[in-house]
């Protein structure tokens, strides 16, 4: 069964496992989410539920917001995000979801918006070994010849060229889940995850695995 929730990157840490083994984790805060919305086949064409996450002063929303919260019960949230799944009925409007839907083991989706770097060259950016670098050659971390001569005569789209790095919308696949605490809502991951710390996530069961 598919499953998702939303949550919040609180930074990494270390933690042992199986006597002797370390492990390098990320620590999540997944949820609470708040049901605000259940979409299925005969409405909407697809099976689907709407998860509210971090709540916010009515005041911070506007009108349309605020009703639409209100017709699922629920106080405002900041965020509203949409998970398909495959039981509809297995949710109810109001309800609650925390990190309890996961545990030890589960392998899951990460996605989030990875850090902005900014404006940067061709060697940091995409990886290029560089020029030469004895004196002289004034040639060291630029990207050389783009190809517009006489033929092609333009720069063609996709040309590794330096600009801005970062900030995109990355999913990280297969992660491991190695503990879950339900009471406080926190997942370890194991390994690093997109974005900084306090940044937005979306968490869902892995689609490969």
């Amino acid at each position: 069964m598919s499953k998702g929730i939303i949550g919040t990157k609180l930074g990494m840490t270390q933690v042992f496992a199986g006597g002797d083994e370390l492990i390098p984790v990320t620590v999540i805060q997944a949820g609470p989410c708040k049901v605000v919305q259940k979409k299925t086949v005969d409405t909407d064409g697809y099976d689907a539920i709407q998860l509210g996450y971090h709540e916010i002063k009515a005041q911070r929303a506007d009108k349309a917001t605020i009703g639409h919260f209100r017709k699922a019960g629920v106080a405002p949230m900041r965020q509203l995000i949409e998970f398909r799944v495959a039981d509809v009925n297995a949710y109810e409007v109001g309800q609650e979801v925390g990190a309890a839907i996961f545990k030890a083991g589960d392998y899951i989706d990460i996605t989030g918006t990875s850090k902005g770097k900014g404006f940067q060259g061709v060697m940091k950016r995409h990886g290029f070994g560089g020029g030469r670098a004895t004196h002289g050659s004034m040639f060291h971390r630029r990207g050389g010849a783009i190809g517009a001569h006489e033929w092609p005569g333009k720069i063609f789209k996709g040309q590794k060229m330096p600009g801005h790095d970062g900030a995109r919308r990355v999913t990280v696949q297969n992660l491991q889940v190695v503990e879950v605490d339900a009471e406080r809502n926190l997942i370890m991951v194991r390994g690093a995850v997109p974005g900084s710390k306090n940044g937005s996530l979306l968490i869902r069961n892995a689609v490969k695995a």
